[in-house]
């Protein structure tokens, strides 16, 4: 029987190449939900091609648009970030692919694990912002919860008929755009410079965030909700190649590593088709193409958000939420060119030092505190309160 997918993002980088999984095995899936932020283009002619069920614009001004662009199909369109997870939780799918970006992903992961479904997971906010929330609740639904995210989903299938305790988490990072700049020159860095990332092709809000490594610092929030890792145990060292994902060590010392180039459609098939993996008869590493594998600390005077990350790991409560919001403005300043690159992790400080928090917050309580944030990095940067970043 065919998994019915619901991309959520799909006009993204990961949903694109989500779609190009689905491409690959029209045996295994049917598309039958994609939502996308603004780019309706995209998402009419991606609904036109896989005779999507159900399309939602999240951007309730591109919703005429769209609706015309589908007449005389029998899709449905519907508009805004409420429809998005409304969707998610419907009976119209098996499968909910979260490729959202940022603080907006929240709500329909919630939807999603609430409704029972498994959930294909590559909006990491929804784990750094309320995993305290998000992972009791997808136990108690038994909602499984597949990680997308190469680091990830290379540390779940390190573990899988694994019984031993594990003694660490070894998450790599590839240092992003400026991991050969001298740190004395990332005053001067530009938008374009940061968005060259070194080996992955991915959307620009997490492009910057592997520059500033705040990407990295949420995989490591990530990995504690997803494998039930405390911070202590969790570590991250510079990989510049990309070619290990991530590892585990055990207590009896060994360590298991998962290896491939870098590309997500390893993972993201993985996630879709787990327990199975995908036949890709093109993929053929070649260790003689990569004769040195190379591993260094991370310099945290370089990448202080990483260790903002960790702190907020062992605080628990809004922190995180605090810190997602304000990188989220701080990032949307930097791409539209108001703030310079430094002050993306100056505005996360400025708002961890003056937000409020609370322990053990409620949704609402998350809500909340991501508000505040986002005020209070747009008051730091002196620029109005963007909507956030989409995928594109």
């Amino acid at each position: 029987m065919k998994q019915r997918l619901a991309i959520l993002g799909s006009t993204g980088s990961i949903g694109v190449q989500t779609l190009d999984i689905a491409r690959e095995n029209p045996d295994r899936f049917e598309v039958r939900i994609l939502t996308a932020h603004r780019n309706w283009e995209q998402l009419a002619r991606q609904a036109r091609e896989f005779d999507a069920d159900t399309v939602v614009i999240a951007d309730k001004t591109c919703y005429e648009h769209l609706r015309q662009a589908l007449a005389g199909t029998d899709t449905k369109v519907y508009a805004g970030e409420e429809a998005v997870a409304q969707v998610a939780a419907g009976g119209d799918s098996d499968v909910v692919v979260n490729a959202l970006v940022g603080y907006a992903g929240l709500a329909p992961t919630v939807a999603t694990v609430g409704a029972g479904k498994k959930l294909a997971l590559a909006n990491k906010e929804s784990l750094v912002v309320a995993g305290a929330c998000v992972m009791p609740l997808a136990r108690e639904r038994r909602a499984p919860v597949i990680p997308i995210d190469s680091e990830h989903s290379a540390i779940f299938q390190c573990l899988l008929g694994e019984r031993a305790p594990v003694r660490r988490l070894i998450i790599t990072c590839s240092g992003g755009a400026f991991r050969d700049l001298p740190r004395e020159e990332l005053a001067r860095v530009t938008v374009e410079q940061a968005l060259r990332h070194p080996q992955w092709h991915m959307g620009a809000k997490i492009t910057i965030d592997s520059s500033t490594l705040v990407n990295k610092g949420f995989e490591v929030i990530e990995a504690h909700w997803l494998f039930g890792t405390p911070a202590d145990r969790i570590a991250v060292v510079m990989h510049p190649q990309s070619i290990v994902h991530s590892m585990v060590e055990f207590e009896d010392g060994a360590i298991k590593a998962q290896l491939g180039s870098p590309d997500m459609r390893m993972p993201i098939s993985f996630a879709l088709m787990y327990p199975d993996r995908a036949r890709r008869p093109g993929e053929r590493f070649s260790f003689l193409e990569h004769p040195q594998l190379s591993f260094a600390e991370v310099d945290g005077g370089k990448y202080p958000a990483l260790g903002i990350a960790y702190e907020c790991l062992r605080r628990g409560g809004t922190a995180a939420c605090t810190m997602n919001a304000a990188n989220e403005v701080a990032v949307a300043a930097f791409l539209d060119r108001k703030c310079a690159w430094l002050d993306i992790v100056r505005t996360i400080e400025h708002a961890q030092q003056r937000a409020s928090f609370v322990a053990r917050p409620s949704l609402d309580d998350y809500a909340a505190a991501d508000a505040e944030a986002r005020a209070l990095a747009a008051e730091f940067l002196n620029v109005g309160q963007p909507e956030g970043i989409p995928a594109r």
